[in-house]
């Protein structure tokens, strides 16, 4: 092969490639992330993950908020507080009900193997532990976003 026929043939693969890489970045448009509202400072804390980032934070405070939130609204993935007075396992439930394939991430002051079994049951992404460590977080959402969306959003 002619030096200049391979220079064509270099340029045409690296061209297929970059149109390759376009095509597959996910079009999210807006990135929404629902999370149990909470008394303490939470919401603001994931708002300063979020906000450099676009993302949007949406809150719920009962299960029935999520599924109304859920249906009214694309999201992306749930933050579920197992301290919420609604119940963080009550909650996943109902979201699985409608949602099969929700992306679900569960924070947990204490996780004893009967949460994390019913955890593991219902396909929940992670159990983080509280207090919680944002750095934790944010890996965990990088993952996620990583491994369903093919997106470094949550990416350092």
């Amino acid at each position: 092969m002619r030096k200049e026929n391979i220079r064509q043939w270099y340029w045409h693969e690296v061209c297929s490639l970059i149109i390759v890489m376009v095509i597959e970045l996910p079009e999210f448009g807006d990135v929404n992330v629902l999370a149990s509202e909470a008394d303490w400072a939470w919401p603001e804390a994931l708002r300063e993950i979020f906000r450099p980032r676009g993302v949007n934070l949406l809150v719920a405070e009962q299960a029935g908020d999520f599924v109304n939130i859920l249906r009214q609204r694309r999201v992306h993935t749930t933050i579920v507080d197992m301290d919420n007075p609604a119940g963080g396992l009550s909650t996943i439930k109902i979201i699985r009900m409608d949602y099969p394939l929700m992306p679900c991430i569960v924070l947990a002051s204490e996780a004893p193997q009967a949460i994390l079994s019913e955890a593991l049951r219902l396909d929940v992404f992670s159990v983080i532990g509280k207090p919680v460590d944002m750095q934790v977080l944010r890996e965990q959402l990088n993952r996620l976003f990583v491994k369903r969306y093919n997106s470094t959003i949550f990416s350092v």
